[in-house]
C-alpha cells in the first residue's frame, strides 16, 4: 500500500495549522499565537536589551499628572500578535517581545511608572479608551484623519500599508501602486484597522472605471487570514508594512512582500484630551536624544522606519 500521498496531506494539514505564528498584526487585528511551524525556523528573538540602562528622567516625569506619579502605574491596552511589533515568543505565558513593546517599557521607564499591560484585540482598544478601560493603547496604530476626531496620539514610528502574495503569484507584479491593480482580485485583511477603511473607502474605483470591484474578507485573527491565502481564498493580503516585509523574509511563510503602499505615522493612542499626551511625547523625544530609541529600532531591523521627533496628533500622511 503506497503512504505518500497520505503523508503529503498530513505534511500540508499540519503546516496550515501552525501558520498562524507567521501572521501580522499592527495597523490590523492581533494573533497571539507563539508556536513554530513544523520544520521551520523561528525567528530569533535578540538578546541585546537596550532598554535596561534607561532610568528616570525627573523633567520629563513631572510632566505626569500629580495623581498619576503618585499610583506609580498606567493601564495600557496592547494589540500582540507578531515580530517585530508585539509578539509571543515563547508562549502566552510568558511575556511578549517586539520594538512596540521595547519602546513602551522604555517611555515608562523615563517616566518613572510601571506598566500594566492587558491583552486586547486590535478592534477593541480604541473604542476602550473612551471608557476608561485602559489609559493608553499600542498595537501599531496608524494616524489617520478619521482617528484624530476622537484618539489623541502620540508618535513613536513611521510605519504604513503595503501588499503581500504567495510566493510564486505573479499576477500584481513586484509592487502595488494602485489599487485598481486589484480590481477582480480578493483581498484579505484585519478587522476594524486602516487597511480595511482603505480598502472599503475606495471600493468603487473599479467599477467606476469599468472594471470587475475587488472583494474584501476581513479576519479578526491574522493567523487566520494568513491561512487563507496559503489555501488560495484570497490572493493578496493588505497589513502593516514592517510586519509584510518580515514575514516575507521567513521562508516558512510563502509570501513575497509588494512594497510599500502608503505610509501613516504611527503612535500610542490616547483619548481624546488626555492629560498623557505631553510626558508621553517628551519621554519619546528623550529616548531619541540619548539613542535609546536607535538601539531599539536597531534590534528589530526598523531603523528605516524611525523618525527624527515625537509628534502629537500630527496630520495624516498624503
Amino acid at each position: 500500500m503506497n503512504l505518500s500521498p497520505v503523508r503529503t496531506r498530513l505534511r500540508s494539514a499540519t503546516a496550515l495549522a501552525l501558520l498562524p505564528v507567521l501572521a501580522l498584526t499592527a495597523c490590523g487585528s492581533g494573533d497571539t499565537s507563539g508556536t513554530t511551524p513544523a520544520g521551520a525556523q523561528a525567528s530569533p528573538v535578540p538578546t541585546d536589551d537596550p532598554v535596561a540602562a534607561v532610568r528616570t528622567v525627573d523633567s520629563v516625569a513631572a510632566l505626569l499628572p500629580a495623581d498619576v506619579r503618585r499610583a506609580g502605574t498606567l493601564r495600557v491596552g496592547s494589540s500582540v500578535g507578531f515580530p517585530p511589533g508585539a509578539y509571543y515568543p515563547n508562549g502566552q505565558d510568558k511575556p511578549p517581545a517586539g520594538q512596540d513593546i521595547d519602546i513602551a517599557d522604555a517611555v515608562a521607564k523615563v517616566l518613572g511608572v510601571k506598566l500594566r499591560r492587558q491583552d486586547a484585540s486590535f478592534e477593541t482598544i480604541l473604542p476602550a479608551l473612551g471608557s476608561g478601560k485602559y489609559d493608553f493603547g499600542t498595537g501599531n496604530f496608524g494616524v489617520t484623519t478619521e482617528r484624530l476626531k476622537t484618539i489623541d496620539f502620540v508618535t513613536y514610528i513611521n510605519d504604513g500599508q503595503g501588499f503581500a502574495v504567495r510566493t510564486g503569484n505573479t499576477a500584481l507584479g513586484k509592487k502595488v501602486t494602485d489599487l485598481l491593480q486589484l480590481c477582480g482580485l480578493t483581498i484579505g485583511t484585519g478587522a476594524g484597522t486602516t487597511f480595511e477603511a482603505t480598502l472599503t473607502a475606495r471600493k468603487g474605483e473599479c467599477t467606476e472605471a469599468g472594471r470587475k470591484p475587488y472583494d474584501v474578507k476581513v479576519y479578526s485573527e491574522n493567523g487566520a487570514t494568513l491561512t487563507a491565502l496559503q489555501q488560495g481564498r484570497i490572493d493578496v493580503v493588505m497589513s502593516t508594512i514592517n510586519g509584510l516585509r518580515h514575514q516575507a523574509a521567513q521562508p516558512a511563510s510563502r509570501t513575497t512582500f509588494l512594497g510599500e503602499y502608503h505610509r501613516l505615522d504611527v503612535g500610542f493612542a490616547f483619548r481624546k484630551g488626555s492629560p498623557l499626551t505631553k510626558a508621553f511625547q517628551a519621554a519619546v523625544n528623550e529616548l531619541i536624544e540619548d539613542g535609546t530609541y536607535a538601539r531599539i529600532l536597531r534590534k528589530w531591523g526598523t531603523s528605516a522606519s524611525a523618525i527624527d521627533t515625537s509628534r502629537t496628533n500630527p496630520p495624516e500622511h498624503t
